[in-house]
């Protein structure tokens, strides 16, 4: 069943109250940049007060510093002036339940949804699958707060990173909302 027709009558209702928020400038009101995860559960918007046009979020799975996650952050200042970044990974993160390994092998097994029990993950499609998962990173998360430590140490360690910008490492709660500071990601991305 496709939420197609849901996501359309959703954005009619949004399209008919826009009003001014065509008006809106591209850079971020609020200089600021949000790493974090693209776990459904997360509302960027609503745990860190945001509004439309406030700040950038750049999300994907576990909210990790890949390659494209820094390429949008040096966009974000270089070219949009925000001078704050805060890299903010979650409790229950479901990147903590799987490995590199395991990824590859349930993909070369088949592309369908794989399923997961107290025994692990378990393919259950017919094939065919891929060997290509074998040449991704997937950046899986083994500890969430050295995995902030080391995304945050990882920004500060680009050369295109200015040393002036502070980046800060937190980890949200899913059963709380709260933000939970992780003192030594905040300490490595401490401005200079």
């Amino acid at each position: 069943m496709s939420v197609l027709n849901e996501v359309l009558n959703a954005n009619a209702g949004y399209v008919s109250t826009f009003g001014d928020k065509s008006k809106l400038a591209l850079p971020p009101a609020r200089q600021f940049a949000i790493l974090t995860c693209m776990d459904a559960r997360l509302d960027p918007a609503k745990y860190a007060g945001l509004s439309e046009g406030d700040a950038h979020v750049i999300r994907n799975a576990g909210g990790r510093a890949s390659d494209d996650a820094i390429r949008s952050l040096v966009i974000s200042y270089k070219l949009l002036g925000t001078k704050e970044w805060f890299v903010i990974h979650h409790t229950d993160c479901g990147m903590e339940l799987f490995t590199d390994e395991i990824m590859s092998g349930l993909l070369a097994s088949s592309l369908e949804t794989a399923t997961v029990d107290s025994t692990g993950w378990h393919d259950v499609g017919t094939g065919p699958g891929s060997t290509e998962g074998r040449y991704i990173k997937w950046h899986t998360i083994s500890n969430a707060e050295m995995s902030v430590v080391e995304d945050v140490q990882r920004i500060r360690a680009s050369a295109l990173v200015p040393k002036s910008i502070p980046i800060y490492g937190y980890i949200y709660d899913v059963r709380s909302g709260k933000l939970i500071e992780v003192a030594d990601a905040t300490t490595a991305g401490k401005a200079k």
